[in-house]
């Protein structure tokens, strides 16, 4: 049983690779790119640019599994959402990262940064502030802020960055977003959204000149799933899992 799977109503995984210049445009380049993907991915028929300049392929997103590419001015962006296995998700983004240099002329030079990410959503009907806060505790320093009488949690979204090296270039970040805002609470009435939790390794600058994407994020891949099974399943993800389902 896949473990990510069962923590949250869904899991995504994804990459990001970020330009220091803007990537190509040109109506031939982007059709070629996409047109590698959908070769090896024929499912992902859905082609499109949004207004601000943004390329998407994807597949129709009714299914509980479902795969995106995009292309942005300075950054390329792979998902695959609800994959069997996290082995599953990776050819995706490799194949992004081994076709980028040759069809979108990115170098490692060119690297500002590459993410690996994997995110995980839990539907909760209620004030998503308020459960994380009591889920994962709000520490020590805060612990007196909600004896205040009538006070309610309104805008509670526990953030950190660590530097793993020295040189600070290989990060790790944990973000919590909450989508309750003050309307919601003030009329005590709340729809289903999805409170996410986003883990990412990211390397910083450049690539040496022989510098390989694949094997970098390879390396970023191995460096998120150690610290999300020795740390974030079992301080972040499963405790917002009970919570809700004892709120259920």
């Amino acid at each position: 049983m896949n473990i990510y799977d069962s923590l949250a109503d869904d899991y995504f995984v994804n990459m990001n690779l970020f330009t220091e210049m803007p990537l190509p445009s040109q109506r031939e380049t982007v059709l070629d790119f996409f047109g590698r993907i959908q070769k090896s991915y024929p499912s992902m028929r859905n082609f499109y640019s949004r207004d601000n300049g943004t390329f998407v392929l994807e597949e129709d997103k009714d299914q509980t599994s479902y795969r995106w590419v995009n292309i942005e001015e300075q950054r390329i962006c792979s998902s695959v959402v609800n994959p069997t296995t996290i082995e599953d998700a990776i050819p995706q983004p490799e194949l992004a990262l081994e076709i980028a240099p040759y069809m979108l002329s990115v170098s490692p030079l060119d690297c500002e940064a590459l993410d690996f990410l994997i995110g995980f959503d839990f539907l909760y009907r209620g004030n998503h502030d308020e459960l994380v806060a009591e889920a994962l505790g709000m520490g020590p320093a805060f612990d007196g802020v909600l004896s205040v009488e009538g006070a309610r949690p309104l805008n509670f979204e526990p953030s950190i960055t660590m530097a793993l090296t020295d040189d600070c270039r290989r990060q790790a970040r944990l973000l919590i977003e909450t989508r309750t805002n003050a309307y919601q609470v003030r009329r005590d009435d709340y729809p289903e959204e999805s409170i996410s939790v986003y883990f990412t390794i990211r390397q910083y600058g450049s690539l040496p000149h022989n510098g390989s994407f694949v094997e970098t994020l390879a390396e970023l891949r191995t460096e998120c799933e150690r610290l999300l099974n020795s740390h974030i399943i079992e301080q972040v993800l499963r405790p917002l899992h009970q919570a809700i389902s004892q709120k259920g």
